[in-house]
């Protein structure tokens, strides 16, 4: 699953990459410097993890993970091919969802593409770019279903759903604020829209900002969200990276002066890890702890999938504990005796946190 990160030039964008994934992505204070986008991949951020693996003596330790991709900065005119235009959108069409990053501090020394700072104009442009390509793809679309739609329900029913998305389009909203239903989500999935991409906010503040009420830049970022249901993290770029280089007692001790209990980091990746409708269930032995990744909603055979096919296939039951009642006790020994694991069946649908052994034919 890939979150594709965007924003103007000089927001902070690829040095947010680079602290998230210590990847070394180029970083410089001049547009188009990211043309080609950088790909890290970074384990999600679960303390679950390491206390299992001390109650187990667990060998390994492996996270869940997920993949940011730094898409170059983008430009008005991006849909119409301005800048880096079409190859900027077609890698934002490649990701499953969007992490927008947006400045919201005041710095002579940092050059601002507009000249001046004005998260919601920022917000806007990218927008707008995003809409205006998606508006060419549906008027596409509708045409087509037109063409087709001549006593066939299939097609008249595209043009319908297509119709209902232009009309947000026009009206300078994304595709994703339009209510629809399970049938036309299924009917538009495949013209991959952009702005029915769920998105997150990451307002970049100063130094000076940390710890301190909302800036007047981030409550307009914050209000602006609300009309998308969207979420917004606030976190200060520069300090991120200086956290991401420390390690151990070093980065505790940092965290601690700056008065938060944990790095924007790691809100930044579990906040992603959710945005794409994702949760872990884990798997805990002497070899390894492990957290495995599935959508929201996964029932048990397609859970034990993840695995290995044979798993899912040769499917009997799911034995499951929760994790609080298995940290809560001290012991697996101990929740067996107050019947506080699970058999599980085909129709269960895995919750976050589930600690599971598969039982399968082979």
């Amino acid at each position: 699953m890939k979150i594709g990160i965007v924003g103007l030039p000089n927001v902070g964008k690829s040095t947010l990459f680079n602290s998230i994934t210590n990847a070394g992505a180029e970083c410089a204070n001049y547009p188009f410097c990211t043309i080609e986008p950088n790909v890290g991949v970074v384990p999600v951020p679960d303390e679950r993890l390491g206390v299992l693996a001390k109650m187990y003596e667990s060998e390994k330790i492996t996270h869940a993970i997920i993949e940011f991709v730094d898409i170059a900065g983008l430009v008005k005119g991006a849909s119409k091919g301005e800048g880096l235009g079409n190859k900027f959108l077609s890698h934002i069409r490649e990701t499953d969802s969007i992490l927008e990053v947006v400045r919201c501090f005041d710095d002579s020394n940092i050059v601002h593409v507009d000249g001046d700072i004005d998260p919601i104009r920022d917000i806007d442009t990218i927008n707008l770019e995003l809409i205006l390509a998606d508006l060419d793809t549906v008027n596409k679309r509708i045409e087509r279903a037109t063409k087709l739609a001549k006593g066939d329900k299939k097609y008249i029913e595209e043009e319908q759903a297509f119709k209902k998305i232009k009309v947000a389009l026009e009206d300078g909203k994304s595709a994703r604020t339009v209510s629809l239903t399970e049938e036309e989500k299924e009917i538009i999935k495949d013209a991959f829209l952009l702005t029915m991409k769920p998105i997150m906010y990451v307002a970049n503040i100063s130094e000076n900002d940390i710890g301190k009420e909302d800036n007047e830049y981030v409550r307009k970022v914050k209000d602006y969200a609300k009309t998308e249901n969207a979420q917004v993290i606030t976190l200060c770029v520069k300090i991120e990276e200086e956290l991401s280089a420390l390690e151990g007692e070093d980065k505790k001790e940092m965290l601690k002066a700056l008065e938060i209990d944990e790095s924007g980091l790691d809100k930044v990746i579990r906040a992603s890890y959710d945005l794409l409708g994702l949760m872990s269930f884990l798997t805990a032995g002497k070899k390894e702890v492990r957290a495995w990744t599935i959508k929201k909603g996964t029932k048990a055979p397609q859970a034990a999938g993840k695995i290995h096919s044979d798993f899912e296939r040769g499917f009997i039951k799911a034995e499951i504990v929760s994790y609080n009642d298995l940290i809560e006790n001290g012991s697996f020994q101990k929740v067996k005796e107050l019947g506080l694991v699970r058999l599980e069946g085909k129709d269960y649908i895995m919750q976050e946190g589930d600690i599971v052994e598969f039982k399968f034919n082979v």
